[in-house]
């Protein structure tokens, strides 16, 4: 059953308010607070390439505030282990049996940080917890919190010492985006509230995760047309095929784009998605996916001018509300 026109009003309703509730912490970033909102609604997990001190952590708290739910920050350093993000299993003495310690990955919005300084050892822990939302330790298996979302950060800066994501991982990555820095008239707020260390501990719960759930549900039903999804299908099929990359968007990333486009239409009051939903999330959902030819990126080729050829190239379909 698709979704209603009315449904689309309450939900683009609900979720301007998360918005809002996440902007008193994260300041003049409303795109970027949206784009995490949609990410979390879609189910997906987001990958911040920032420089530090530009809000990532309060964007992870004011997230989880906002919906009543619990984070947890893991520091990623090279000395990290996949149990020290999963959780263990040791032995009670007391009770003469093992027992789960479960680790801090067992939470509704999960900060990973400066996540390419811990070994691809460790970055493995995160494929399965984050593709199929469980986690499994000693050959038992065990659901994460619903909603979930892994909001993971890399400092774009500072190589050394780092390892960089496999595809695989980068993949699983609803989007990648950047918060950047306030502007300066969003500075001199935060400046005035110095006094403030933590805003988003001043965020009241304006929603609950069981409705994040049902949102998420609804959303899914957000009405695309077959000419939409042909448009999709053809825009990932044209950056395979480009010289420029090794390798283009998969069908996952295709999958994931659909996602994002419904409840980023629902999100705007609409209950289907159009060829400018698409476009428009075309960045942040598929640019990260793409591994350029090392020749194209020598000469100066990146991922986003290769999205925005493609968008140039592939003709966009006309689509009736």
């Amino acid at each position: 059953m698709s979704m209603s026109r009315s449904e689309a009003q309450w939900f683009a309703q609900a979720f301007g308010q998360i918005v809002a509730s996440v902007g008193q912490a994260v300041l003049g970033k409303d795109h970027v607070v949206r784009l995490a909102v949609a990410a979390m609604m879609a189910e997906g997990h987001i990958l911040l390439e920032d420089a530090p001190g530009t809000g990532k952590t309060s964007l992870a708290r004011a997230l989880a505030a906002s919906v009543a739910g619990e984070d947890k920050r893991i520091q990623f350093t090279p000395d990290l282990l996949p149990t020290d993000v999963t959780g263990v299993t040791v032995f009670d003495q007391r009770q003469g049996d093992f027992e789960f310690r479960p680790g801090p990955i067992f939470a509704n919005i999960v900060l990973a940080d400066e996540i390419n300084r811990a070994s691809p050892k460790t970055q493995s822990a995160l494929l399965e917890v984050m593709e199929e939302a469980q986690v499994t330790v000693d050959g038992v298996t065990r659901k994460v919190g619903s909603p979930f979302m892994v909001l993971a950060t890399q400092n774009p800066i500072e190589q050394a010492g780092t390892y960089r994501l496999p595809e695989a991982q980068l993949d699983r990555f609803l989007m990648k985006t950047s918060i950047g820095y306030p502007d300066r008239a969003n500075t001199v707020q935060i400046l005035s509230g110095a006094a403030v260390k933590n805003r988003a501990a001043a965020i009241q719960p304006c929603i609950t995760t069981a409705a994040v759930g049902q949102m998420a549900e609804l959303a899914a039903t957000a009405y695309v047309a077959d000419s939409v999804l042909d448009y999709i299908s053809w825009l990932a099929e044209e950056t395979r095929k480009s010289p420029q990359t090794r390798l283009g968007v998969s069908v996952r990333g295709a999958l994931a784009m659909t996602r994002t486009a419904k409840v980023w239409a629902a999100s705007q009051s609409r209950e289907y998605v159009t060829p400018d939903d698409i476009k428009e999330l075309a960045e942040p959902v598929w640019a990260h996916r793409l591994v350029l030819d090392p020749e194209a990126e020598f000469a100066g080729a990146s991922a986003t001018g290769i999205i925005t050829g493609v968008l140039g190239t592939v003709p966009v379909p006309k689509v009736g509300a």
